[in-house]
Formats: C-alpha cells, sequence, structure tokens
C-alpha cells in the first residue's frame, strides 16, 4: 500500500508538472462494412446526439449521458456530437466530434491542429463504462463516428492518441489510418507547451 507522503507528492507532481508524448491520428473517410466493427454486447442501442434540444428528450426517456462530462450543454451547443451506446437504459460507451472550431477545446482540450476551414473534424472524448470494458465498444463508437462523417461528406477525421495507450493505438489500426505527426506536450502549472514534429 503506497504511503501519504509518496502518493502526495505524485500527486502535486501531476498538477505542477506534466510531460507526455501523443500521436496524431488522421482518418480519411471510407464506406466501412458495419458487420467488421459490431460489439459483443447484445439489447445496446444507438444514439447521435446533436444538440441539447434531442438531449433532453432522451434523458426523459432515461437515456442520460451529460451528468457523465462536465460543460456537455456547453459542447453541444458549440456544435459537439455525441456518439452514445446504451445498454437498455444506461450509457455504456460514448465518443465525441468537434464539427466546428469553438467545439474542438471541450471534445479534447490537447491543441492539436484541425483544419476545420478545409473540411477537417477533431475526435475525443471517447470513454467506456467500466463494468462493459472489453467488448469492443470503442472499436464501434469510433465506426459510428466515421460512418457519420463519410455520410455527411467530411474529408478527414483527426485525433490524438498518448504513447502508451496500447489498446487506443490497436483500434486505430483497425481503420484506415495515418499518422502524420507526433506531439510533445509540456505542462508547467498553468503554462503549457505543445509541439508536433512530422513523421511523414
Amino acid at each position: 500500500m503506497e504511503g501519504f507522503f509518496p502518493l502526495l507528492t505524485r500527486i502535486l507532481s501531476f498538477y505542477i508538472f506534466q510531460r507526455r508524448i501523443f500521436y496524431i491520428y488522421e482518418h480519411e473517410l471510407e464506406k466501412l462494412d458495419e458487420s467488421n466493427f459490431l460489439p459483443r454486447m447484445e439489447n445496446y442501442s444507438v444514439q447521435i446526439v446533436t444538440d441539447n434540444k434531442q438531449a433532453d428528450k432522451l434523458a426523459e426517456q432515461g437515456f442520460d449521458f451529460r451528468s457523465h462530462f462536465l460543460d456537455a450543454r456547453k459542447g453541444l451547443d458549440k456544435g459537439a456530437i455525441a456518439f452514445c451506446i446504451f445498454k437498455d437504459n444506461e450509457l455504456a460507451s460514448i465518443g465525441w466530434l468537434a464539427m466546428k472550431e469553438q467545439a474542438k477545446k471541450f471534445v479534447d482540450p490537447l491543441p492539436y491542429h484541425v483544419d476545420f476551414a478545409n473540411g477537417e473534424v477533431g475526435s475525443g472524448g471517447s470513454k467506456t463504462i467500466p463494468k462493459y470494458r472489453g467488448k469492443g465498444l470503442l472499436t464501434y463508437n469510433y465506426f459510428l463516428r466515421l460512418k457519420y462523417l463519410y455520410e455527411h461528406n467530411v474529408r478527414i477525421m483527426r485525433s490524438v492518441v498518448k504513447e502508451d495507450n496500447v489498446p487506443s493505438h490497436m483500434m486505430h489500426k483497425k481503420f484506415k489510418e495515418r499518422i502524420p505527426a507526433k506531439a510533445r506536450y509540456i505542462k508547467i502549472l498553468c503554462w503549457q507547451s505543445w509541439k508536433e514534429t512530422p513523421l511523414t
């Protein structure tokens, strides 16, 4: 069991200083076969939520997801789209798209570049509720986002993955992916630095 002072030191160091390496992923949109990405779970439903009016109606029916994300209402108002997978009425998985620049910080606060003016969108905020992990929900949720963008004639989706997040790297490789750059992120108190290094 970790002692109090080592734990306190680790917590303080996390908030005072952070250094992380991320890889930037690009996905070119193409038509995909849904049967290749279905989750290993029965009795689930999918809800793609584009505004708070729709989210309010779902909440009235028992489908709540905003309580899992701080400022979800503001995110939806700014143009974020929530991709929700429910098991019965319980949220099992969620992922977000930033369709507009003003939604980007909500979907992913990391300052990776997304060229919204030239048809790119940002992806992030992926979360699977612990009791539903291991059922392929992250992959299926990602498929849902790619399918939605393909049907809406979006050219490229971008996202970032931390260097040591092996499950997420493996998931991305199931789709048509490219890694154009890696990024070094440093944060000291309120100061932060983000530097992207091209790989291709």
